[in-house]
């Protein structure tokens, strides 16, 4: 699949001696990694094992403590804010879980209109509500398409609530969701939970079309596939909660990794913006998923 004509070029992530502290010590520490644009990153390792933290440190939804990081030549964390703009959440549970009481419908409308309204230029505000319908009509066939959620496959279609859809089917609505925005880095957290085989063949098949065409990818997941860049974290500490963050990480010129501790530091939590249905009800993106069959 060829990368929109729009899209800018996927984000280059860099860690050197990365590392990041918790209240009981370090959650990881001396992270290394090298991946270029357009890469497809698994961070591996059981639940546990910081893989959770790692994801949100790079994407600067958490402060590290020590070293250094880089996406897209912005420095972590000096420029955490700017990592946040430019990067997007799928599945991160805790941070980014979709609404079991909301359609598909409802969630491709709010995200819509989030980003219209937060990640707008001026001009676009102003421009006629026509033109913004198509515009935004535009961003919702490509980010499903992208995800390859074809809406006339659900139960009732885009009026199918998110706790009647699959596991593979709502993976493939949240990742649609982050794409709406056209993110240059792409993170998802528990990529192959829950998954049979065939789903976990079709997830890493998603994530690796969304990566070839620029945006690159960072993916957690229990066991990473071949031709993904490979990040290992370490065993779960003894002690640790079953789900509780706690990342190290080694890819291809990676650096050694010491996890010690999985608790998310205090003054690090992770950030992700959300809106309520009567914020987030405007006429011009209900007339866009109508036009396309989805309202």
């Amino acid at each position: 699949m060829e990368a929109h004509p729009e899209e800018p070029h996927g984000a280059a992530v860099v860690a050197d001696g990365f590392g990041l502290k918790g209240p009981r010590g370090w959650v990881f520490r001396e992270v290394g990694l090298r991946a270029e644009p357009g890469s497809l990153v698994a961070i591996e390792g059981p639940s546990g094992s910081g893989r959770t933290c790692l994801l949100l440190a790079l994407t600067g939804r958490m402060k590290p403590h020590e070293g250094h990081a880089e996406v897209a030549g912005l420095r972590l964390p000096r420029k955490m804010a700017a990592v946040r703009r430019l990067s997007a959440l799928g599945p991160v549970p805790g941070v980014s879980d979709l609404d079991p009481a909301f359609t598909v419908a409802e969630h491709l409308r709010e995200r819509a209109l989030l980003q219209r309204r937060y990640d707008g230029s001026v001009r676009a505000l102003l421009r006629h509500p026509a033109e913004r319908t198509a515009t935004t009509r535009a961003r919702i066939e490509e980010a499903l398409e992208r995800a390859g959620l074809d809406l006339d496959t659900l139960p009732k279609a885009e009026r199918t609530s998110v706790r009647d859809l699959e596991r593979l089917e709502a993976l493939r609505l949240s990742v649609a969701l982050a794409l709406i925005g056209r993110p240059r880095l792409l993170a998802l957290d528990d990529t192959d939970l829950k998954l049979s085989d065939d789903d976990r063949t079709e997830a890493w098949t998603l994530l690796r079309s969304i990566a070839d065409a620029g945006t690159t990818v960072l993916a957690v997941c229990s066991e990473a596939p071949e031709h993904a860049l490979r990040v290992t974290t370490g065993p779960a500490p003894e002690g640790t909660a079953p789900d509780g963050p706690a990342p190290e990480q080694s890819g291809e010129d990676a650096t050694e990794n010491h996890t010690e501790d999985d608790t998310a530091p205090e003054d690090a939590a992770p950030e992700e913006t959300t809106a309520t249905e009567e914020d987030t009800t405007e006429e011009g993106d209900a007339d866009a998923l109508a036009e396309t069959g989805r309202a």
